[in-house]
């Protein structure tokens, strides 16, 4: 894509495992993806490193549960991820948000300074994603979870909640 395609999927993704992969290299790979309402799962079934494909294909996924569980699964990883060049394209795993802002441009005022902000990162740890490995991500509690102002304010949670009569939340 564009500049900041690139600049947004550099911060902003959900990647089980991102690698210059090849879904084209052959007919056995596939990317597919499934929703029933509770859990979208995506899954890269017998894919290959572009270039390397002489080491075998990889299969995972990433299921996004609607509670915000999140599980990646590892079927079969032929090679160490540590072992993936990132010379041609990042080699990551795990989860990262960021949102962008424009603001005017002193120096052309009709145009605008696009700024990208990354707020919050999960990198996994790459040596431990092996053949028929898991990892799950549970979200933390927010004060948002509260449907009264009892549960609120007697909730024993590390930040300071406090209870809006106006929005009941």
């Amino acid at each position: 894509g564009d500049v900041i395609h690139r600049m947004l999927t550099a911060t902003q993704y959900v990647a089980p495992l991102m690698a210059n992969f090849n879904p084209s290299y052959s007919r056995n790979s596939t990317v597919q993806y499934m929703d029933n309402g509770t859990v979208f799962v995506v899954q890269w079934d017998k894919v290959y490193l572009q270039g390397k494909e002489d080491v075998g294909s990889f299969t995972f996924q990433a299921a996004l549960h609607s509670t915000g569980r999140i599980v990646f699964s590892y079927k079969e990883v032929p090679v160490p991820v540590l072992q993936i060049s990132a010379a041609q394209h990042p080699v990551k795993a795990g989860l990262s948000d960021a949102f962008m802002v424009l603001n005017p441009s002193p120096d052309v005022p009709e145009s605008r300074r696009r700024t990208i902000y990354e707020y919050h990162r999960v990198e996994l740890d790459t040596s431990k994603i092996t053949n028929m490995s898991a990892v799950e991500f549970t979200p933390l509690p927010t004060c948002l979870q509260h449907q009264s102002c009892e549960l609120c304010v007697t909730s024993e949670l590390t930040f300071n909640c406090s209870w809006c009569h106006v929005l009941q939340r």
